[in-house]
């Protein structure tokens, strides 16, 4: 993307931070709250979205509207607003609704703000556990109550010595489920079901591979600026981009990275 000044940089981190805050006000009264209930986006499947999500989207974009009226947004909740800075925010407010309603901590919110190419800055923000993870234009950092600092991604280089995730193993199509079965049957161990708190594990070098199917650019855009910023690798099946969604591979470097992707090469493609 374009160069970013020194004091745009500031100013969007500043920023980021400004509505990873107010999100985190607007969700954490519904976390674990009684008769909490969400609707069903989908008609033939689960796809919930409670007040927690909706609230903390309007949070974000009103501090946009203070902060950066210019810019554009693409939010899961709301959708697109245009704008003529060249800049577009990507907002999930809760990644991970279904254990937000389980009331397990591995939901987060997901900021990022980029144009076209890809995003230049990345949150994942946990408000409940008061973990934040922040990746992308000079930043590779993450606090928490129980400690902090750089983000970097572990040097494991064989398959069969990776921790590999996903958030369902059903994994998108047979296709896509019997490929990254391949990849499993390699790795040293396979978890399921932390949603976008598995990106963060790798960006800190707990694990090595995150391997989903399905994503929309909402759901990968911040995790992606963390973990390159980390020193990581995200790109789609293909090794192409991953901004958009889709089929998306994060690896913690290029040998565990083109190992898994030899495996998913074997889907057909269509």
């Amino acid at each position: 993307m374009a160069q970013i000044s020194q004091d745009l940089a500031e100013e969007l981190i500043s920023t980021a931070h400004a509505m990873a805050d107010a999100a985190g006000q607007a969700i954490l009264p519904f976390f674990r709250s009684k008769g909490l209930s969400a609707d069903n986006k989908l008609s033939e499947d689960f796809d919930p979205v409670t007040i927690a999500d909706r609230n903390a989207e309007q949070a974000m974009r009103e501090v946009l509207a203070q902060r950066r009226p210019d810019d554009a947004i693409l939010g899961e909740e709301y959708g697109a607003q245009g704008g003529t800075s060249g800049l577009t925010w990507v907002l999930d407010p809760i990644d991970g609704t279904r254990g937000f309603l389980s009331g397990t901590p591995t939901w987060g919110t997901l900021i990022a703000v980029g144009d076209d190419d890809g995003p230049a800055l990345g949150v994942v923000d946990q408000a409940y556990t008061g973990e934040r993870f922040i990746g992308g234009l000079g930043t590779a950092e993450w606090t928490g109550p129980h400690g902090g600092g750089a983000l970097h991604v572990r040097d494991t280089r064989a398959l069969s010595d990776a921790i590999l995730f996903t958030t369902f193993p059903e994994v998108g199509t047979p296709d896509e489920r019997a490929a990254f079965d391949r990849v499993a049957a390699r790795a040293k161990l396979v978890r399921y079901g932390m949603d976008c708190y598995a990106y963060v594990l790798l960006a800190t070098g707990q694990i090595d591979l995150v391997i989903e199917a399905g994503l929309q650019a909402y759901d990968i855009q911040g995790p992606l600026a963390v973990i390159e910023a980390a020193g990581g690798i995200v790109t789609n099946w293909q090794g192409g981009p991953a901004h958009n969604g889709g089929q998306v591979i994060a690896a913690a470097n290029s040998d565990i990275h083109a190992a898994a992707m030899a495996l998913l090469s074997d889907q057909p493609q269509g």
